[in-house]
């Protein structure tokens, strides 16, 4: 595979998950923004991982060695449990869905320089970073500038606990 065509898929699924998590973001759910957007990339990192370990076998003339498709299987379990450590619940809050997706990225990022790609890790790596820095930004202008949002959840818990608290000190 050739970098353009690794870069580009890379950019669509950055796209695709940057829609997906702006509807869920416009709905104030706690995986918005660059969770989703993590959750895209990283998944597509790791199937363009085995498409280029296969591509690259059968362009040698050899057999696919199917242990490091298994081996890299793996490391996407592992990494999930790893990342459930790390997510926190706080009531209706929910902490910690961008550090457990920037963790399973990491681990993609890993798996690409295992084998030798490093091109494309700098190109992964770029792309991380520009949505935990970038879309961050974003996400945060959104949820300080969401207070009448049409596309909001009418039957959202957050805002009934907000308002509860604040008839309980009006009181």
């Amino acid at each position: 595979m050739t970098l353009h065509i690794f870069a580009s898929r890379l950019v669509f699924a950055l796209v695709c998950g940057i829609l997906i998590g702006l509807e869920r973001q416009l709905r104030q759910r706690s995986a918005g923004l660059t969770t989703n957007s993590l959750v895209s990339v990283g998944a597509c990192i790791f199937i363009l991982i085995s498409e280029t370990v296969i591509s690259n076998a059968i362009a040698d003339g050899g057999l696919v060695n199917n242990d490091n498709l298994r081996v890299l299987a793996q490391i996407v379990t592992g990494i999930g449990f790893l990342g459930a450590g790390v997510i926190l619940r706080d009531g209706f809050t929910i902490h910690g869905l961008n550090s457990a997706a920037t963790l399973w990225c990491s681990a993609a990022v890993g798996s690409l320089c295992g084998y030798g790609f490093w091109h494309e890790a700098i190109i992964a790596v770029s792309v991380i970073l520009f949505i935990n820095w970038v879309l961050k930004f974003i996400e945060h202008y959104l949820e300080n500038h969401q207070k009448d949002n049409p596309m909001a959840d009418p039957y959202d818990k957050r805002e009934k606990v907000e308002t509860g608290k604040d008839e309980q000190r009006a009181r």
